[in-house]
């Protein structure tokens, strides 16, 4: 399985633009599957920003289980601080 996960990410990072992204997750993903990771996405942002997690759920329509996972993921994960530490 991880030969795929891998294959996966290697097709991501050789997307070149906005619209070769979209279309690739349009056919991989539900919509809803990516308004779920947009949500997440966007919750981390507003962590980082200094956001507490009420704040962060009454602004976003994420439940707080998934922001608890988000939060794990803001502190001790790679992923988030890698991809939005120029936004804050």
């Amino acid at each position: 399985m991880q030969e795929k996960i891998d294959a996966l990410y290697n097709v991501i990072v050789s997307l070149e633009t906005r619209e070769q992204c979209r279309e690739l997750f349009d056919d991989l993903c539900t919509r809803k599957e990516i308004e779920k990771m947009a949500e997440r996405l966007y919750a981390a942002r507003l962590l980082m920003a200094g956001n507490t997690y009420s704040q962060v759920i009454a602004q976003s329509e994420i439940s707080s289980a998934t922001l608890s996972r988000v939060s794990r993921c803001v502190q001790y994960g790679k992923g988030y601080s890698r991809v939005l530490k120029e936004d804050i």
